[in-house]
């Protein structure tokens, strides 16, 4: 009987951890990776740095952005922030 007395406060502070920080994390990281993995030529997107483009090719690691006046910019497949639907 003791054993549970000292037991139970760590199970449920785990409990807590885990639906309250590691479970919404998880629910994030696997929106960004289906946003990233859906991406598709003609995207007006946002990078991690705030640039806005419009994606000109995909590759499997690579990106190229296409902004401001034609000029195309390589980036990385995860430099991706958003996707900006109109």
């Amino acid at each position: 009987m003791e054993m549970l007395g000292t037991v139970l406060p760590l199970v449920l502070m785990f409990a807590i951890f885990y639906f309250l920080l590691i479970r919404p994390q998880q629910k994030q990281q696997k929106a960004v990776r289906e946003m990233q993995n859906s991406l598709t030529k003609g995207d007006k997107i946002v990078t991690i740095g705030g640039l806005h483009g419009i994606l000109d090719s995909i590759d499997e690691n690579k990106i190229v952005l296409k902004v401001g006046d034609g000029t195309r910019l390589t980036f990385d497949r995860k430099s991706v922030r958003e996707v900006i639907r109109d």
